[in-house]
């Protein structure tokens, strides 16, 4: 038995009816789709490698410690991989409907929590009998990072398969509930030893509590409520999905052009996109403050399917109309950020919570999610993926989008995800609140079309002055 991180518990307690704590990827392929037995070959020949994926939450007796993985003795493949089809035309929009159904139901916790939709009935321009792979899973089983390896690990890097291993899998008995609560108590005696043991390393502890401490300063400012706007308040149970797309190669070019950092020009565009969705909806701000999971994941523990987020927090300056001056203003702040070890602190605060008792712990996150949220406005994730084609069943891996959950009082959350030299949006929004996320999808996209503008500008410039 392995038991959940704090963080990982954390994912499961804040989850309610209306918060559903799962994230996804949406994948386009090119076709023709995999037959079901290729697509169901292709998933079991892979499970050997992600052994969470045939595990299931059991909660220990009376929640004195968090939940542990254990086997699940009735798993059946063929619950977890499904199929649909779109009604014709097939488009996108039916598919991003899909999706948000999809997303807007909580996954069972009797069972593993993981499901893989193979979509059928595509139609998009450019891509040969296109069809899609929503791969869903719940965030306490791996953070986007992680996620981003564990896709890496469900497909291929070449057309051709290689053979999946023998797969001997049994799973083992079930614990019994005097046995996990024994353990569960043995564990919370021994969790103030752990830390007693990083004092073997004084460097290390000593450099990791000076940036904690920056970084706690510096928290400080995420108290300072934000003006009320109508991208936070209460969340109905449905959720919304649509996309945006940029190329690598043209954030690159105004990286080139500018300076900055390939980070700092897409939140500049997704800053633009709220300046758009704010504008349309008559309303004025100066900023809107997103949280940005940072992964603090050592090289070492990349292959490893639990959680090692942290998060620092940007003020989005939606205020400037220039795009040029949005960018500026961007890179500095992040810049300073980085400086700041902000990210550290945030991870030091989530380790601290695993000396907590868990039914407090639990007690104190679903209150935190049912509190008003006056600190933060949105929630924007970036996950690199890899930049070399992939495959399921032979078939090439065209472009993939990602989802972010909603919780507490945020009603819209983007997640970008870079693969291949594209780079792509999945904004998730509330359904009853956010029924214009389009518009902040094409304010996203019409704001990197400003910089590209603006580079060109720079270049003719540059050209005359030569002449």
């Amino acid at each position: 038995m392995q038991r959940l991180s704090a963080l990982d518990a954390t994912f499961l307690e804040v989850e309610d009816a209306v918060s559903h704590m799962h994230i996804a990827s949406v994948a386009l392929f090119e076709g023709p789709s995999p037959a079901p037995e290729q697509l169901r070959a292709m998933v079991a020949g892979k499970l050997a490698l992600v052994p969470r994926y045939r595990q299931v939450v059991r909660f220990v007796p009376m929640r004195v410690a968090r939940p542990v993985w254990v086997e699940d003795r009735h798993f059946n493949l063929d619950y977890h991989v499904r199929r649909t089809a779109l009604p014709e035309p097939g488009c996108e929009q039916q598919l991003q409907m899909l999706v948000a159904r999809v997303m807007s139901q909580q996954l069972d916790r009797s069972k593993p929590l993981w499901e893989m939709w193979a979509v059928e009935g595509l139609r998009i321009d450019g891509v040969h009998e296109p069809w899609a792979l929503l791969s869903k899973t719940h965030h306490c089983m791996v953070d986007g990072v992680s996620g981003s390896d564990l896709l890496t690990v469900m497909l291929d890097s070449e057309p051709t398969p290689p053979v999946p291993p023998l797969d001997s899998w049994a799973p083992r008995p079930a614990p019994r509930d005097s046995e996990l609560l024994a353990r569960g108590l043995l564990a919370d005696v021994l969790s103030p030893l752990d830390a007693l043991r990083a004092l073997r390393a004084p460097r290390a502890l000593a450099t990791r509590g000076r940036d904690a401490a920056h970084g706690l300063l510096r928290l400080r400012e995420i108290t300072q409520p934000t003006p009320p706007c109508s991208l936070n308040g209460p969340l109905g149970a449905h959720r919304r999905w649509a996309t945006a797309r940029a190329q690598l190669s043209d954030v690159k070019s105004v990286k080139a052009a500018f300076g900055g950092t390939v980070n700092d020009i897409v939140l500049a565009c997704i800053t633009g996109g709220f300046r758009e969705l704010l504008s349309r909806r008559g309303e004025s701000l100066q900023t809107i403050r997103t949280l940005v999971p940072v992964s603090v994941r050592a090289p070492s523990e990349h292959g490893t399917y639990d959680n090692r987020v942290s998060a620092i927090f940007a003020e989005l300056p939606v205020g400037i109309a220039d795009p040029l001056a949005r960018l500026r203003a961007i890179s500095e702040q992040m810049a300073d950020l980085k400086e700041s070890k902000e990210a550290v602190a945030g991870e030091v605060l989530t380790s601290l919570a695993g000396f907590a008792p868990p039914m407090l712990l639990a007690l104190g996150e679903r209150l935190g999610t049912r509190l008003p949220q006056h600190n933060i406005n949105t929630v924007t994730t970036n996950v690199p993926g890899p930049q070399r084609p992939l495959y399921a069943a032979g078939r090439r891996m065209v472009e993939a989008f990602g989802y972010v959950p909603l919780g507490g009082h945020v009603r819209i959350g983007v997640a970008i995800f870079s693969y291949d030299g594209h780079l792509s949006f999945g904004v998730t929004g509330d359904y009853d609140t956010a029924p214009d996320i389009q518009v902040l999808c094409s304010g996203i996209e019409g704001a990197l079309a400003e910089l590209l503008e603006a580079r060109a500008e720079r270049a003719a410039r540059s050209m005359s002055s030569v002449r």
